[in-house]
């Protein structure tokens, strides 16, 4: 799509037109395409400022950048503060840090997920055990099971003590599906003590944690 068409598109007020006109930017360079997602960037349709958050993460510049921030700041709409999180982690270890600060900061449990899933992505162990540690204090119960499940990525990496040992707090949960995800997180860990866990879990009171520590024991 040529630019003058892109430019005509997006001031059109079917939303239809802004959301291709955003998506045809990607084939053009930051210092064209930047200026044109900034100005949607507050789009009154959610699923353009999706796509911009989108964009702007393909854009790897400081104004795209601290753009992201604003929107995750400052949007109203979860599934685009979590895209913008997404596009965030886009720009590697420099953002590492921002992602931990915004999941303390937006307890929405999207947020909360896209964040946990980029950081595992990144591979940085000690961010990702912060915010899984924040994530079990917080309320969700999805968010719970995501951190959980990131503790247990964690197995081979140098924060692999710590994760086991967090794992091993919350065998007793008394929520039942929280110790199902502990059994299937802790199969990652080739330890005694996480044999042992597994070993209780196989005891447990409620069959779904008895299946979960069940299948594919570790030998």
């Amino acid at each position: 799509m040529d630019l003058s068409q892109i430019e005509t598109d997006l001031q059109n007020s079917d939303f239809q037109y802004r959301l291709k006109a955003i998506s045809a930017l990607q084939d053009y360079p930051a210092d064209v395409a930047f200026p044109l997602l900034n100005r949607h960037i507050q789009d009154p349709e959610f699923l353009v400022r999706t796509f911009v958050a989108r964009e702007l993460g393909k854009q790897k510049t400081s104004e795209s950048f601290t753009a992201l921030l604003q929107i995750i700041k400052f949007d109203n709409t979860p599934n685009v503060r979590a895209e913008a999180s997404n596009s965030l982690s886009l720009f590697g270890r420099i953002s590492a840090s921002h992602l931990v600060q915004i999941f303390l900061r937006d307890d929405h449990w999207l947020v909360r997920r896209s964040i946990l899933a980029a950081l595992v992505e990144m591979d940085c162990p000690e961010e990702v055990v912060e915010v899984c540690i924040l994530g079990l204090e917080g309320d969700d119960a999805t968010v719970h099971e995501a951190s959980v499940d990131a503790l247990g990525s964690l197995a081979t990496s140098r924060q692999s003590e710590v994760a086991l040992s967090q794992l091993l707090n919350l065998k007793n949960s008394e929520f039942e599906y929280i110790r199902v995800r502990v059994a299937y997180a802790l199969k990652h860990f080739n330890t005694s003590e996480a044999k042992e866990a597994l070993a209780q879990l196989r005891q447990d009171a409620d069959h779904r944690v008895v299946g979960a520590a069940m299948e594919n024991l570790i030998s």
